[in-house]
């Protein structure tokens, strides 16, 4: 091989997605692939659900009152589950969990095989579904720096970004078809079989105990975490930023309305996917982030990305270039999260990484919601394409104040992954010398 084409090879290795987490963690392993399965069959459910309750009630509300009943248990529960995933088995916390939430699936499977189908279930299985996410979710986290090296985080980061995209993607394209086909029976059927993998997989994991002098959950121990999270900066920047993004520039609302402005209603499918794909291929060519130091300002500058591409994607004139910008949009929210999960791994003592999980979990399930209501909101008064491009003017706005306010996001650089951290489960230095 010449030396241009051998460099010309190396320069495409360097793309790829950094596999060294996966090779080397058998825990990793198992959890990437339980993660890849069950979150393909939890997108089937979530196409489905909303299908069969617009098909049982034929109502718009009807279906929107879904995310309502979702809220309040996700919060309560995201910060009982970060205390629980401190104080317990992280492993069994996440078995369990799974187990209970395949029993949901099950349940909805069972519903839709009666003669009459009842509504109330559906209502009632998404609360419970969305409660056992807040309280699975910590612990799923906060299990990772302790089955990957310090060294490995942001990989690990990426392809777990990856994992969830190719579910986001696949799971809601095969959903349609299998609805269409053979009904929300089968699309919840397959749910049900995915978790039953996700919890094998699971039993397989090795013991992760909680510390010997853990704190029982209790809202004491929340608000130690709350008061970390407080006392470090750079961290509560990057849940703030995160934040301010979803809510100035998360415009999937008016996604319906937008594509019958710009004439075509065809687009609507794609402009859903379009995020995704770009998260996608930021995923797949994810291994330069292995090399990134200055975190920071990666989330910071990911975040403006994300707020000027959904800005240009307001003012896009063909259906073409607004897919673009949204999938532009996608990239640089991957690379934002890719950063946001490196600072955290980095900096969260083991001691305290399950009840922070539980607020970094509030920061990105809250903002999307809200989110939801602003761009409605503004769409009412004005129209869909300014709903884009102001949010997306406004995120990029409150991007820069938020970073200006909060110099030790910008100035934070990873520690050497050669240091005493560099081991799975090895004491973390803020640990040592105390919170704050």
């Amino acid at each position: 091989m010449s030396g241009r084409a051998a460099s010309r090879s190396r320069r495409a290795r360097a793309l790829l997605p950094d596999l060294t987490p996966w090779r080397h963690s058998r825990d990793f392993r198992l959890m990437w692939l339980a993660g890849v399965v069950t979150n393909f069959g939890s997108f089937l459910t979530f196409v489905a659900l909303p299908v069969q309750l617009k098909d049982l009630t034929g109502s718009a509300a009807a279906v929107g009152a879904v995310g309502a009943v979702e809220l309040v248990p996700l919060v309560v529960f995201g910060l009982y589950g970060g205390a629980l995933a401190d104080a317990v088995d992280r492993k069994l916390l996440i078995t369990a969990t799974e187990a209970a939430q395949g029993l949901l699936a099950a349940v909805l499977l069972a519903d839709t095989l009666l003669p009459h189908p009842m509504v109330w279930p559906l209502y009632v299985v998404a609360a419970l579904s969305s409660a056992l996410t807040g309280l699975q979710r910590p612990a799923l986290d906060a299990i990772v720096q302790r089955i990957v090296p310090r060294d490995q985080l942001a990989a690990a980061a990426a392809l777990n970004g990856l994992r969830w995209q190719v579910g986001a993607i696949a799971g809601p394209s095969v959903a349609g078809l299998v609805i269409a086909w053979a009904g929300t029976g089968w699309a919840y059927g397959l749910d049900t079989a995915t978790f039953a993998f996700s919890v094998a997989c699971g039993l397989m994991l090795r013991p992760s105990p909680a510390s010997h002098d853990a704190p029982r959950p209790s809202l004491r121990s929340i608000a130690e975490g709350a008061r970390y999270a407080w006392s470090r900066k750079e961290l509560l920047g990057t849940y703030a930023i995160d934040l301010a993004a979803m809510f100035f520039a998360y415009p999937a609302a008016v996604f319906p309305f937008l594509a019958d402005e710009i004439g075509a209603p065809w687009s609507l499918g794609f402009m859903y996917a379009a995020g995704s794909v770009g998260s996608l291929v930021v995923g797949v060519t994810s291994g330069w982030t292995s090399r990134v130091r200055r975190h920071g300002r990666m989330v910071v500058l990911a975040a403006a990305g994300w707020g000027i591409a959904m800005a240009l994607a307001g003012w896009a004139g063909s259906v073409w270039s607004v897919l673009l910008f949204l999938g532009v949009a996608g990239g640089c929210d991957m690379v934002s999260g890719i950063g946001r999960a490196t600072m955290w791994n980095q900096i969260v003592p083991e001691g305290l990484r399950g009840r922070l999980a539980g607020i970094e979990l509030l920061s990105y399930s809250l903002g999307p919601q809200l989110g939801q209501v602003r761009s409605g909101g503004v769409a009412a008064v004005t129209d869909a394409r300014v709903s884009v491009w102001s949010g997306g003017l406004a995120c990029t706005a409150a991007v820069g104040l938020l970073a200006a306010g909060l110099p030790a996001l910008l100035a934070y650089t990873a520690a050497d992954p050669a240091g005493p951290s560099a081991r799975p489960g090895a004491p973390d230095p803020a640990e040592r010398a105390g919170t704050g």
